[in-house]
This record gives structure tokens, C-alpha cells and sequence, in this order.
């Protein structure tokens, strides 16, 4: 039982980090949305060259004509 416990709560503690992580990219993609003027469609976090980074999607408005634009950003996560 007490293996099954200390299991359980290694996993929530890898799980937890991750979602703090993941937390901190919807806060950089929104950022990042604003600083383009765009719609923030996807922010996740990833794992580029061992280092955790946010992959941001925004897109934005067509103007003047144009066609609407898509903006990838990788942003280191923290």
C-alpha cells in the first residue's frame, strides 16, 4: 500500500510541474498574441535541444487585403 502511495504522488508531482509549465506557455502565447495583434490558437510545451520551450501559434487578421497570416514562435518556458 505505502508503494502504491509514494507512486501516486511522485506522479502528481511530475504531472503538477507540467502543468505549471504549461500554464506559464498560455500566459507567453497570450503575450505573444497581443504583441501581433493576432488570435493565439495553440500554445503548448515542448521539448527543443533538452530545453523546455513554448510553441506559440498566432494568427493574424487579414488587412488591407492580405491574406491572414500564421505565426509560429518557440519561447523558452519560465
Amino acid at each position: 500500500m505505502m508503494k502504491k502511495v509514494l507512486l501516486f504522488v511522485i506522479i502528481v508531482a511530475f504531472l503538477g510541474a507540467d502543468s505549471v509549465m504549461a500554464a506559464g506557455c498560455a500566459e507567453v502565447g497570450k503575450r505573444v498574441a497581443t504583441q501581433e495583434k493576432g488570435v493565439l490558437v495553440r500554445s503548448k510545451l515542448v521539448v527543443q535541444d533538452g530545453r523546455d520551450m513554448c510553441a506559440i501559434v498566432v494568427v493574424i487578421p487579414a488587412r488591407n487585403g492580405e491574406k491572414l497570416r500564421r505565426v509560429e514562435a518557440f519561447v523558452p518556458a519560465g
